[in-house]
C-alpha cells in the first residue's frame, strides 16, 4: 500500500478550513443531541426514532469530528459526515420541512454547509480513500 500523494499547499489550506468548518458545526450541535435538548428530541420523533437516532447520530457525529480533525483521516470523516448530512437534509425535505419550529431553516442550511464543506474535503482527499487511492 502506497501512501497518496501529499496534497498542494493551496488545497491543503482549503481543505482544513471546510474540515474546521464541517467539525465546529457538528460538534456544536452534539451538545443538543446528547443533552436531549427540545428542539433536537422534537426533530428525532418527528422521524420516529427518538431516542435512539439521536444518540446514535450524535455518536456519529462525534466520531465524524474526530476523524475530520485526525491529520490521517480527514478524507474518512469526510465521507461518514456526508453521509449523515445526506439523512439530514432528506429528512428535512420529505419530513420536518426546512423551517423546524421556526428556526427559519437554520438547521437545514447547517446541514447543507456541513455536507458541501465535506464534499470538497472528500473531493480534495479523494486519493487518500481506501477503495480510491489504491489501498483496494
Amino acid at each position: 500500500m502506497t501512501p497518496a500523494p501529499k496534497l498542494p499547499k493551496s488545497a491543503r489550506v482549503v481543505s482544513w478550513i471546510c474540515q474546521l468548518i464541517a467539525a465546529a458545526i457538528l460538534g456544536q450541535t452534539l451538545f443538543f443531541k446528547f443533552t436531549g435538548a427540545p428542539e433536537s428530541k422534537y426533530i428525532f420523533q418527528t422521524l420516529g426514532i427518538e431516542p435512539w437516532g439521536r444518540l446514535g447520530t450524535g455518536v456519529l457525529e462525534l466520531v465524524a469530528v474526530f476523524l475530520l480533525l485526525y491529520p490521517k483521516t480527514p478524507a474518512l470523516g469526510s465521507v461518514l459526515a456526508m453521509g449523515l448530512m445526506a439523512g439530514a437534509v432528506f429528512s428535512h425535505l420529505t419530513k420536518l420541512g426546512i423551517s423546524v419550529q421556526g428556526d427559519g431553516g437554520l438547521l437545514f442550511g447547517l446541514a447543507m454547509a456541513v455536507l458541501v464543506t465535506a464534499t470538497v474535503v472528500a473531493f480534495l482527499r479523494r486519493r487518500e480513500l481506501p477503495l480510491v487511492g489504491g489501498w483496494f
